[in-house]
């Protein structure tokens, strides 16, 4: 029993290797698929039938004999060769041809030092990112390697310079090869691609049966058995060579960075010099794409712009197929790259290696990193895309959710605190009332966060506060250098109370200097920005209290004008904000001294 298992296995193994053995000498195949040692069909046909069919106009070639089948069943089909005096011309027109066509340019060169003369095209067409087919001759299958004419590896010369490289053994695989190159070509990043055809594959079968069958075969069973694999090598070549074959176009591949769901993030760095701030803007509106604007780029669109977005930042992105962060760092201002959608495509700019770069190793991978300047990146940008707009339906949506949440904000506002006023109101009414010229400079947590939701800066380099760092105090000094820098203007600092303690004294600065401001201070008696988590945290409001302090008498003492403004006082609210503003146009800096109540807008937002 045990001799006959084994003798079976032993038979099964045979007969497995044998099979496999048919398989790799192509006998399976040529049993299915017939070999016509009779037809006058050639390789080179096959070529032109694939080309016809994907619209080719133009074949340039510098001629050879290892190439001739295909230049003359191309010329049949009425597709024009063009023969150049150098293969490295042939390339480059064939270039050419792919930049003004839109199509795949093609080239036909003979093997050897016709391929050799064209590698500085290829690669300029390769960095040029230019879809060519280059068709190159060989020496016949079995002589590769022995000495035959032209004969080298060209297939090691193209890989390094082409998307994709070939070498046919067979006639059938003529045409899935060519069409597989003319799609990777066009796919993707377009590029080079390289197909060569040892000549045995080109010629019909009685001329190749002919140049390379055995002459006078060697005596004996060695030379039986050359025999027999030279012809069955033959056939294999031509085995269902003729038979029908799609010759269509492959699909092509494109990664479009599409101009469907675009976002800009722009944040201060694109303000700076030397681009000015009104061509940026333009460049914006050129583009129009919808932007989400921090730091001293608030207001780079003015007031009321259809493409300034304010509202609902994490949607956006979470919806966005493309975000263009120009001049905005991936901080916690953006959850270290958390709120970008990982689908989409994401292009970074920044003068800054590591700021481009922050967290990139993390949360965020960036498609693009430029280093470099984002306001001129802008300003190229609109060029290079003149005549193109984002849809108008995206930024639109946007701007309707915009509206609602405005909507239900104002809600808010008109809510009754429990005492005093509403800070929400107070900042939409400043708002109303701001002169279009204004500058606002924010110092503060609570208040200003508030503010930096409802007030909306008049225009370019408008808007001004401390930055990524958070520093509290900032208020008098910037507002000291705007009034200075733009004397026109008004200059609004809209303080929390806890920061004001920290420039306050600066109204006798203002004074002195005749550089009247407007300062508003919202004024919960709190550090509220630090209650608002550490008491549900905690527990405890300990070193988070302040008093309802007289800050307008401060303000009167160093000569400017302070007033202070309760619950009593909401009806004639427009009146007193009217009045600051003529007393500052009097040359006085003015303090508005706010008592405010606690809402819970802005509920669960964080200090750290």
């Amino acid at each position: 029993m045990e001799i006959a298992t084994a003798l079976w296995c032993f038979v099964g193994f045979a007969f497995g290797g044998l099979v496999f053995v048919a398989y790799k000498l192509g006998l399976l195949y040529q049993l299915c698929h017939k070999t016509e040692t009779q037809s006058p069909r050639h390789g080179g046909e096959s070529v032109a039938e694939v080309l016809r069919a994907h619209g080719v106009k133009f074949v340039f070639t510098l001629v050879g004999g290892h190439i001739s089948p295909i230049l003359v069943a191309c010329e049949k089909l009425g597709i024009r060769i063009v023969d150049t005096r150098h293969e490295a011309t042939a390339v480059f027109a064939a270039d050419a041809v792919a930049r003004l066509s839109g199509t795949v340019g093609v080239a036909v060169v003979t093997a050897g030092p016709g391929l050799t003369n064209t590698v500085t095209a290829v690669k300029n067409a390769q960095m040029a990112e230019s879809p060519l087919l280059l068709l190159g001759g060989a020496a016949a299958t079995l002589l590769q390697g022995r000495g035959a004419l032209q004969d080298i590896d060209q297939m090691s010369l193209f890989k390094p310079l082409c998307k994709f490289c070939a070498s046919v053994r067979s006639v059938k695989d003529i045409a899935i090869t060519v069409r597989k190159a003319l799609a990777i070509a066009q796919s993707g990043t377009p590029g080079p691609v390289f197909i060569e055809f040892p000549i045995d594959t080109l010629y019909p079968f009685h001329l190749v049966s002919k140049e390379f069958g055995v002459k006078n075969p060697p005596k004996g069973i060695m030379g039986k058995v050359v025999t027999w694999y030279l012809h069955n090598h033959l056939k294999n070549l031509f085995a269902g060579a003729w038979e029908t074959r799609d010759v269509s176009p492959l699909p092509v591949h494109v990664f479009y960075v599409s101009l469907v769901k675009p976002v800009i993030l722009l944040g201060s760095q694109a303000t700076l010099p030397p681009t000015p701030a009104d061509d940026i803007r333009a460049a914006l509106e050129s583009l129009g794409i919808p932007c989400f604007l921090g730091g001293m780029s608030r207001g780079m669109l003015g007031r009321n712009s259809p493409l300034h977005i304010r509202q609902n930042r994490r949607d956006a992105l979470k919806d966005a197929d493309l975000v263009l962060l120009a001049g905005t760092v991936c901080d916690f201002r953006l959850s270290y790259g958390r709120v970008l959608n990982r689908r989409s495509k994401i292009i970074a700019v920044n003068r800054d290696k590591t700021q481009l770069l922050k967290n990139s190793d993390m949360f965020w991978k960036p498609t693009v990193a430029i280093q470099g300047d984002a306001g001129s990146f802008l300003l190229r940008l609109s060029k290079g895309l003149k005549g193109h707009k984002c849809p108008e339906d995206w930024p639109q949506s946007l701007k309707a959710g915009d509206v609602t949440k405005e909507k239900a904000n104002r809600g808010k506002a008109d809510e009754k605190t429990d005492r005093h006023l509403n800070p929400l109101s107070v900042l939409h009414r400043v708002d109303e009332l701001m002169a279009d010229d204004s500058i606002i400079v924010a110092d503060g947590g609570d208040f200003v966060g508030s503010a930096a939701y409802i007030m909306r800066p008049r225009g370019p380099l408008r808007w001004l506060d401390p930055g990524a760092f958070g520093t509290l105090g900032v208020g008098g000094g910037f507002a000291l250098g705007a009034k200075l820098c733009r004397p026109e203007s008004e200059v609004w600092i809209i303080y929390g109370d806890g920061s004001l303690g920290y420039s306050v004294a600066e109204f006798d600065t203002f004074t002195r200097h005749k550089t009247p401001v407007i300062a508003l201070v919202g004024n919960d008696a709190c550090w509220s920005q630090i209650a608002r988590e550490q008491v549900p945290i905690l527990g405890s409001n300990v070193a988070c209290g302040l008093a309802f302090t007289d800050y307008h008498i401060v303000a009167d003492g160093y000569g400017g004008k302070g007033t202070l403004i309760g619950r009593e006082d909401e009806d004639k609210l427009d009146d007193i904000i009217k009045e600051a503003q003529k007393e500052t146009r009097q040359g006085r800096a003015t303090l508005l001294n706010v008592l405010i109540g606690k809402t819970n807008f802005r509920e669960g937002s964080i200090s750290v």
